[in-house]
């Protein structure tokens, strides 16, 4: 790992957040002139189906660029959660830059659309983004350390719990509104019959399940500390060989 690569990936990152405010600026510049606002406004189809292949196609450059840049899976991982970090936090910033926007930290936003739109307080993905930072370098300091940082089975069925647990909050909301339509008015985003958003008309997002985000973020903190703790000891036991021989 290379102080350079860091370097580099930042200032990566940073464009993208910009690349993605920028567009999503001129989303707002001819959806919503007055201001972002729930119930969201109806795109055409043409414009969802763009919009819902842009955010995979984020996702696939964060993806390509953690790829690319490392040789080990693990470094590959902390690469990717770093790029996707940096990049939601100067989203934000950007948009507050450009737009003034969010009004406060618990403004609600839209957060993804894939497979179902999450929202949440813009709070929720700054927390998330600022903990996947902390993963990312504890596993990079110790790979300049020239320790394995392979994480164990338990350590996956953590993070993935707990990443489900989050997303489960940021669907919530949105799937208890859902729970009281008729299921001939659920629209698929992807259809090319609907506008994107024409089965939320009229949906405003009241309540954030918190209990439940910050369960999803205490067993992640929980795999982060259980993760610097083994690394720790391993490397422990391997300086007090070292020190005998």
């Amino acid at each position: 790992m290379k102080f350079k690569t860091i370097i580099w990936l930042t200032i990566f990152s940073i464009a993208m957040g910009f690349m993605e405010s920028a567009v999503v600026i001129y989303l707002r510049e001819l959806y919503y002139p007055d201001g972002f606002h729930f119930p969201l406004v109806p795109l055409d189809p043409g414009i969802g189906l763009v919009e819902i292949f842009r955010e995979a196609a984020t996702i696939i450059m964060l993806i390509g660029v953690g790829i690319l840049s490392a040789k080990t899976t693990a470094l590959r991982l902390s690469y990717f959660i770093f790029c996707f970090a940096i990049w939601d936090l100067f989203y934000y910033f950007f948009l507050f830059v450009f737009l003034g926007w969010p009004q406060s930290l618990f403004t609600w936003d839209i957060l993804f659309l894939i497979p179902v739109p999450w929202v949440g307080p813009v709070l929720t993905p700054l927390i998330v983004s600022l903990t996947m930072i902390l993963l990312s370098l504890s596993i990079m300091h110790f790979q300049r350390m020239g320790l394995d940082t392979r994480l164990k089975v338990k350590e996956w069925g953590l993070f993935s719990a707990g990443s489900f647990v989050i997303i489960l909050s940021f669907i919530w909301d949105y799937w208890e509104y859902i729970r009281g339509k008729k299921l001939s008015e659920i629209v698929y985003p992807l259809s090319d019959q609907q506008n994107l958003f024409s089965n939320m008309v009229d949906y405003v997002p009241v309540d954030f399940n918190w209990p439940l985000f910050v369960a999803g973020e205490t067993i992640l903190l929980y795999a982060i500390i259980i993760f610097i703790r083994r690394i720790n000891h391993e490397y422990r036991e391997m300086d007090s060989i070292a020190f005998i021989y």
